[in-house]
């Protein structure tokens, strides 16, 4: 067998193995070393292949694919820099337990150190960053179980219980052209099953919390960054048991559901920007489930009643207690946890300790609709309350990092039409936002992305995925020229050098941009107008930019102004409960 067969039947092997543990789809980028991966991976009749020219958009638009068809999706580039233009994608991956399959070509061993050119040390490249690597042995005759075992142990490595990128390097020797003639892909190799369970919790644990459950009526469930369609309606049975209230970051797929939930709190950003709120809801138990919520009100919040015991539930078996907070670590999966202490109840409990956070819910959602009904100006956070009502149902908003998620926090409130949010949460960088939401448009449609202008500039490039791709995406950019989340600040406060470092205004007319990709641009004037083109995406398709200018001082007082009116009425509502009203 010369090199040219050994080289198609070994990396046949390795590309059926990702095939046969689920992989579906690969996003390439085009290059010289990865030639072999790239035609056998093209050529397998199982697999999506996806283009993507710029490697940092590309590892973004898997990221976004495999977030939102909820498995795991390769990812393929030449040697060399274009493996470094990977590493934004993987962290975020990493801290957002997305399974990667980072597939990199590289120099064979003889070329490596000795100033080759395109050669880099690619040996665990990205460090820490990812849950398993392997620099795979030279192709060569008879390893060919081994190249389809590797591909499988590294789906069974990514999808773990803390799922995460993988990094396999693949050393090649030229010439890099495989045997497409016949087709290469057979049944000779044997196959490999991974079989894995879900982490349970003992009888034992699960009496213990259910007997502390049953002694404590002020409780609270936290409910942070987590997408499990099996955990809504378990997180929801068990709140109705213990009679505990769920503060629900818009992450947790608990706002958007079909059916509205009576448990959840939606507007506790705002409630716990009132001290005398923050002082008389003290929990006296916490149970966590996913990430720590995007509000930093809730946060401190959580930091001023450390003291309550604080239980944290993941099913990935990781540690996410970035406060240390917790005072019990649970590693089950959460349905699981929330079925088996269920068990122990017999009835469903009513506390007051609810009924003040629903009576104060209730307080803040009237005072913001109010509020923005009066706001006849563009408005950032009336983007978002404007967008959930006229958005069709089973969409998808995607979030971009800074203000948008946060005016989400506040401004998305719970309805029925089975909205799907989505957002990079795991470095909270505004890199790659883009192309994530372009990666989730192919399996999630309609997408609407809600974006400001500095992380738009900074993936504008990404939107040559959808041009060439094919994909729909619909994005609602918002125009305050620089970086409005500094106006909210400490650095606000310093005039000196304000602008010129974290106000950043960039100018850009991004019309040009939308001629550039073929997409369709508007700027709104008015409601009515953002209202129309809202409606007007849901019988198109292509790229979608409606721009909303507004100002960051403006925004900054609108804000403001709103959070004193619900103080103002909250603090009518414990005035009436002392009076006994």
């Amino acid at each position: 067998m010369n090199h040219q067969e050994a080289l198609t039947e070994y990396l046949a092997a390795f590309v059926s193995g990702l095939v046969q543990a689920g992989v579906k789809d690969v996003v390439i980028s085009p290059g010289s070393r990865s030639t072999p991966l790239a035609l056998l991976i093209a050529e397998n009749r199982d697999l999506n292949v996806y283009m993507n020219i710029d490697e940092r958009s590309a590892g973004f638009f898997a990221l976004g694919m495999a977030k939102a068809s909820q498995r795991p999706v390769a990812l393929l580039c030449t040697s060399g820099t274009a493996a470094a233009n990977y590493f934004p994608a993987v962290v975020e991956a990493n801290l957002s337990r997305v399974p990667l399959i980072i597939l990199t070509a590289d120099r064979p061993h003889e070329l490596r150190d000795v100033g080759a050119p395109q050669a880099i040390d690619q040996i665990h490249l990205y460090g820490n960053h990812v849950r398993w690597f392997t620099d795979l042995a030279l192709p060569e005759f008879g390893q060919e179980q081994y190249a389809f075992n590797t591909a499988v142990r590294a789906i069974k490595e990514a999808t773990g219980h803390l799922q995460g990128p993988v990094h396999l390097n693949f050393p090649l020797r030229e010439p890099l052209l495989p045997i497409l003639e016949p087709y290469p892909f057979t049944e000779k190799i044997k196959e490999l099953k991974i079989s894995q369970g879900n982490l349970t919790i003992s009888n034992e644990t699960a009496r213990e919390i259910a007997e502390q459950i049953q002694q404590i009526e002020n409780g609270l469930i936290i409910v942070g960054d987590i997408d499990k369609p099996e955990l809504a309606e378990a997180i929801h049975q068990f709140a109705q048991l213990t009679g505990y209230p769920i503060v629900a970051d818009p992450l947790s797929q608990l706002r958007g559901s079909t059916t509205a939930d009576s448990q959840v709190i939606d507007s506790y950003d705002a409630i716990l920007k009132n001290e005398q709120a923050v002082n008389l809801l003290r929990p006296d138990l916490i149970i966590r489930f996913g990430s720590m919520p995007v509000s930093k009100p809730l946060t401190l919040f959580l930091k001023k009643w450390r003291q309550s015991p604080h239980i944290i539930v993941d099913g990935g078996s990781g540690w996410r207690d970035p406060q240390n907070l917790g005072t019990m670590m649970v590693q089950c999966d959460e349905a699981i946890f929330c079925h088996t202490i269920k068990a122990f109840f017999t009835e469903a409990r009513q506390t007051q300790y609810f009924s003040i956070w629903k009576d104060l819910n209730h307080i803040a959602k009237e005072t913001i609709a109010s509020y923005l009904k009066s706001m006849n100006d563009l408005d950032e956070g009336k983007v978002i309350y404007e967008l959930a009502k006229v958005i069709p149902e089973n969409s998808t908003i995607f979030a971009g990092n800074s203000m948008p998620i946060r005016d989400v926090d506040t401004f998305f409130h719970q309805t029925r039409k089975n909205i799907h949010l989505m957002a990079n949460r795991g470095a909270n960088g505004i890199d790659g936002v883009v192309s994530t939401a372009i990666g989730a448009a192919v399996y999630r449609n309609p997408l609407y992305l809600v974006i400001g202008d500095l992380s738009f500039f900074h993936d504008l490039n990404g939107l040559l995925a959808a041009k060439l791709n094919d994909i729909s995406i619909n994005i609602i950019l918002i125009n305050n020229d620089g970086g409005g989340i500094f106006s909210f600040l400490p650095q606000s406060k310093l005039d000196r050098h304000y602008e010129l470092l974290f106000g950043t205004p960039i100018g850009i007319d991004f019309s040009y941009a939308m001629k550039m990709y073929g997409g369709e641009y508007c700027k709104i004037t008015n409601w009515g107008e953002f209202d129309q083109a809202i409606e007007a995406t849901a019988e198109k398709s292509g790229i979608h930019v409606i721009e909303v200018q507004t100002n960051r001082q403006a925004n900054l007082e609108s804000h403001r102004n709103m959070w004193r009116l619900i103080g103002e009425e909250i603090d009518r509502y414990f005035e009436a409960m002392k009076n006994g009203h």
